[in-house]
């Protein structure tokens, strides 16, 4: 009885170690493997790189077999030479398909730690490859789930995660100058069609709900570096400006055909909020400024959602 527990417990440590050797074996060659294509590829082209591949893959195949030796007890397969060839050909199938699939799931932005541990990450589909092949109930429901929570973490929850600290990045390089971000009631009938944020501005764009109306207003709020709006800069024919006490600016310029674009300029906190339109009338236009606030998150997330916010330079 105890021969036979000490007996198990001798199979169980080797079948660890044996699994442990695969995956250091295969964490340090399939990596030098990758870089040496790389360079080969890169400095002898396409030619030079498969001629590599050729070379290095066997080389690889056969430095697997190795570690199956001390595993002959454990895994019937590596019982002979001919058997340790044919299970390693077997396991580096297997586990570059994993590894091609973390590639897969690298490309996608799923997090996979810093570089010392994807190196590290590289053994594992092997060492889970080689336990397969190893006869015990429970080491082989070890490897599937493994392999069950790498499908599960590369194909969900790692694209999840990614997607939202994309999202949260993205938030946070629109939310760089929080003291330009003012928006302002939609006038009635239009909708906003296209904002801007870039490093010193933040400009709205607003447009008739109906496809075929005509009509636009602009809304552009920016660092208030330039000196108190004046109108001595603005004395042309058909154009009318004033100033009011606190510094806003009212400016009417006459176009052709009784048409004309009104433009108001107002001081905000450290910024200059500034409407314009040719098509919304002057209260119109008043309201708009009297409604700017500064942006909310639902509203940012809003923009994002619609697809109507982009990043300017």
């Amino acid at each position: 009885m105890t021969g036979d527990s000490g007996a198990a417990s001798g199979r169980e440590v080797l079948t660890v170690l044996h699994l442990v050797l695969v995956w250091a074996t295969m964490a340090a060659a399939v990596p030098t493997l990758g870089f040496g294509l790389l360079v080969t590829g890169w400095g002898g082209g396409v030619e030079a790189a498969v001629l590599a591949f050729a070379v290095g893959v066997p080389l690889t195949v056969g430095l697997l077999a190795m570690t199956g030796i001390p595993a002959r007890t454990v895994v019937p397969l590596c019982g002979s030479a001919s058997g340790r060839f044919g299970w390693a050909f077997l396991v580096f199938v297997l586990g570059t398909l994993g590894v091609l699939a973390g590639f897969a799931a690298y490309g996608r932005d799923v997090g996979l730690g810093s570089a010392g541990a994807r190196i590290a990450l590289t053994g594992v589909p092997y060492a889970v490859a080689a336990a397969l092949f190893v006869p015990s109930r429970w080491v082989r429901l070890g490897a599937a789930a493994a392999l069950a929570g790498g499908v599960v973490y590369g194909g969900f929850l790692g694209p999840a995660q990614a997607q939202q600290r994309q999202h949260a990045a993205e938030v946070a390089r629109y939310r760089e100058h929080p003291e330009l971000l003012y928006l302002g009631a939609v006038p009635t009938g239009m909708r906003i069609s296209h904002v801007v944020v870039g490093p010193a501005s933040f400009s709205v764009d607003y447009l008739p709900v109906e496809q075929d109306s005509a009509g636009y207003v602009g809304l552009i709020v920016r660092s208030s570096l330039t000196p108190t709006p004046k109108c001595s800069d603005l004395v042309q024919k058909d154009v009318t400006c004033a100033v009011d006490a606190h510094g806003g600016r009212r400016v009417v310029r006459e176009l052709p055909g009784d048409a004309r674009v009104v433009t108001l300029t107002r001081r905000l906190r450290n910024a200059e909020a500034e409407v314009n339109s040719q098509f919304l009338d002057e209260p119109g236009l008043r309201r708009l400024l009297d409604t700017l606030h500064p942006l909310s998150d639902a509203e940012l997330e809003r923009l994002m959602r619609e697809k109507v916010i982009e990043q300017g330079y």
